[in-house]
C-alpha cells in the first residue's frame, strides 16, 4: 500500500490541482490578458497533441497539456503518429471513462477513438464538444505506453466568451 498508494495520491493531487488551476486562471474572462495564447472571441483552434513532437512514447503529455492549456469547447485535438512498421511502435488514442481509470491506465472500460493507423498523414482529429473532463491515453501494449511512456493527459475545455 505504501509507495503505490502514495504515488497514486500524488498523481491524483497533481491532476486535480492542474485542472483547478487552469479553471481559476480563466475565471476572470472579462480581463485583458495579453499573455493568454487563446483569444476568447476567436474561433476554435486545431491543436497538435505534443506540438512538434506529435504523439509518441516518452513525451510527458500531462506536462504538455498544462503548458498548452487552456483548451476551449470545439477546439480540435490532432493526434499525429506514424503507422506501425518494422521501425515504429503502434500508437492509438483511448478515451478513458473516469479519473481512476486515467490514473491507473486501466483500459478495461475505455473507448478506442483512434486505432494505430488513424494518426498518419494529417492525423486523427478529436473535437472537444462538451464541458466535461476528457481523459486521453495511448492504449497500446495493454496500457504500457500510458503507464511507462507518459502517453496520457486530461483536460476540461472552457467556454469561449
Amino acid at each position: 500500500m505504501s509507495s503505490k498508494f502514495a504515488h497514486g495520491a500524488l498523481v491524483l493531487v497533481l491532476v486535480a490541482a492542474s485542472m483547478v488551476g487552469v479553471s481559476l486562471a480563466n475565471k476572470d474572462l472579462g480581463s485583458h490578458r495579453p499573455h493568454n495564447r487563446h483569444n476568447h472571441t476567436t474561433s476554435p483552434k486545431k491543436i497538435i497533441v505534443g506540438g512538434s513532437q506529435n504523439w509518441h512514447f516518452g513525451v510527458n503529455y500531462t506536462d504538455w497539456s498544462l503548458k498548452t492549456a487552456p483548451f476551449y469547447l470545439n477546439d480540435t485535438l490532432v493526434f499525429k503518429y506514424d503507422p506501425p512498421s518494422n521501425t515504429t511502435f503502434p500508437h492509438s488514442v483511448y478515451l478513458l471513462p473516469n479519473l481512476k481509470s486515467f490514473l491507473n491506465c486501466d483500459l478495461r472500460r475505455a473507448k478506442v477513438i483512434a486505432n494505430p493507423t488513424q494518426g498518419s498523414g494529417n492525423g486523427f482529429k478529436f473535437v472537444l464538444k462538451k464541458r466535461k473532463p476528457y481523459y486521453l491515453a495511448c492504449g497500446e501494449r495493454n496500457g504500457f505506453h500510458c503507464k511507462v511512456g507518459l502517453m496520457k493527459f486530461a483536460t476540461v475545455p472552457l467556454r469561449r466568451y
